[in-house]
């Protein structure tokens, strides 16, 4: 006897199953490896909220069935996972992070300014005119790299470009572990083409200059018009600020959006590994130098010099990646060396205070 089993078989019509809600905190981005460092005692003494927002004056920060201000005191930044102290807001404890960006503060001033922290996915963006600019998405991506997250470019304004194969072609080039999306940001293919690092539980960052799209991407994962967008300059493609402080959107789909402000001045620190994986190529020659010490510049025996000797190697990325390096290191010995003077001076402090109690 012929057993039918077709009434068990999906048919083609039918609709496929719905996943799985998502708990309040999932929703906000929970994840093990957050719940892996509290226990339950923890989660009902001290409930995590993560940050969406930071103000001069605290964090705006949301958890399940709370969204609160607390008041300056935990070293947060947008991202971030904290466990609230009910009694004293202000020394609520911030979880172990996943990943973090983070760069030198710009301006004069010596220190670290944190962008975003545990982000799964960087949406490196640039428009397809003159913004686009191969220097400049070389250094977002060994942040994103120097954090252990996944870039992505996105390239934006193809509906405006005559061209953009020249674009993609040049973003494809700047690293092969990175991929490159063209979209339209003002048409339903972001919601299709980032789909596969959109997913529920997921935070994802939009992270470039001003007027590339980054506010229009986020509106249009969003399925509306909720953040206000702005025209760029025509006669040289420069945008405006439309978002003027970094914010993480929850939306219905499950997956957490940070929008960020463009970012004029982006100064590598602490980002060696970073800038050697968008450069493996050049970090392998270097090894094949005849000096461990070699500048690259005029020494013998230099590997990377021979590459650009038989065009190999083109001399204008070898000057970006010798530039990046170069600035890498002296912020990185500049701040280290202002680590050690706040210690001593703290020490120093606590020296004179002992001393004087006695």
């Amino acid at each position: 006897m012929t057993r039918d089993y077709s009434s068990f078989l999906p048919t083609s019509d039918a609709k496929p199953p719905k996943a799985a809600a998502l708990s309040p905190l999932a929703a906000l981005g929970w994840q093990p490896f957050f719940a892996q460092q509290i226990s339950v005692e923890q989660m009902e003494e001290t409930p995590p909220l993560r940050v969406t927002e930071v103000h001069r004056n605290g964090l705006q920060a949301r958890g399940e069935s709370i969204d609160m201000h607390i008041p300056h005191g935990p070293e947060a930044t947008v991202g971030d996972w904290i466990l609230l102290n009910r009694e004293l807001p202000s020394a609520s404890e911030v979880l172990e992070r996943k990943s973090l960006i983070k760069r030198r503060a710009p301006g004069r001033t010596l220190g670290i300014q944190l962008i975003a922290a545990n982000l799964d996915t960087v949406f490196v963006v640039s428009s397809c005119n003159d913004d686009f600019n191969v220097a400049r998405l070389e250094r977002f991506i060994a942040l994103a790299f120097e954090a252990d997250l996944s870039p992505v470019i996105v390239l934006t304004k193809t509906d405006q470009c005559d061209a953009p194969d020249d674009y993609i072609a040049r973003a494809k080039a700047i690293s092969d572990q990175v991929p490159v999306v063209a979209l339209n940001a003002k048409s339903d293919a972001p919601q299709t083409e980032l789909a596969q690092w959109c997913k529920p539980g997921q935070t994802v960052a939009f992270l470039g200059s001003s007027g590339v799209g980054k506010s229009t991407l986020t509106n249009a994962l969003a399925g509306d018009t909720a953040i206000t967008t702005q025209a760029v300059r025509e006669d040289d493609s420069h945008g405006r600020h439309t978002t003027t402080r970094r914010n993480l959107y929850f939306l219905s789909s499950g997956c957490a959006v940070l929008d960020t402000p463009g970012m004029r001045e982006l100064q590598l620190t602490d980002n060696a590994s970073g800038v050697a994986e968008v450069f493996a190529d050049l970090d392998e020659l270097r090894t094949q130098c005849k000096f461990n010490d070699c500048k690259h510049t005029v020494e013998p025996g230099c590997a990377v010099l021979a590459a650009v000797a038989r065009n190999e190697l083109d001399p204008v990325r070898l000057a970006r990646w010798q530039k990046l390096v170069a600035e890498d290191l002296h912020n990185s010995a500049t701040l280290a060396e202002r680590r050690t003077k706040d210690k001593a001076f703290g020490k120093m402090v606590r020296n004179a205070q002992t001393k004087k109690k006695k």
